[in-house]
């Protein structure tokens, strides 16, 4: 017969329905990294004096921009913008560190 495909006979095995022990606990590895930096999920944002909109503006933290976070107050975040220098508070709404998801 031309044409024809020899290929291997496959043997049927049944798979178990409940994981075994091993394979239903994290690995370890998955956790053990940092935490992710975190990162500006909007254009710009206000960099502002007190933790409150109405306060006086003292720069601007635009995405992509390297930041740290000290300090928390409701949902504001006290940021040093590293790529200017400039320190103050900014809406939590906008920054937040992204999440890792371990998948198995």
């Amino acid at each position: 017969m031309l044409g024809a495909l020899a290929l291997p006979v496959l043997s049927a095995t049944t798979a178990s329905a409940a994981p075994t022990a091993a394979s239903a606990l994290p690995t370890s590895d998955c956790y053990d990294h940092p935490y992710l930096p975190y990162a500006v999920h909007a254009k710009a944002v206000v960099i502002r004096s007190r933790a409150s909109s109405k306060s006086t503006a003292l720069g601007v933290l635009y995405k992509g921009h390297a930041f740290t976070v000290s300090k928390r107050s409701g949902t504001w975040v006290y940021i040093t913008d590293r790529t200017t220098g400039v320190k103050g508070w900014v809406s939590g709404t906008y920054v937040y560190r992204d999440v890792r998801m371990c998948l198995d």
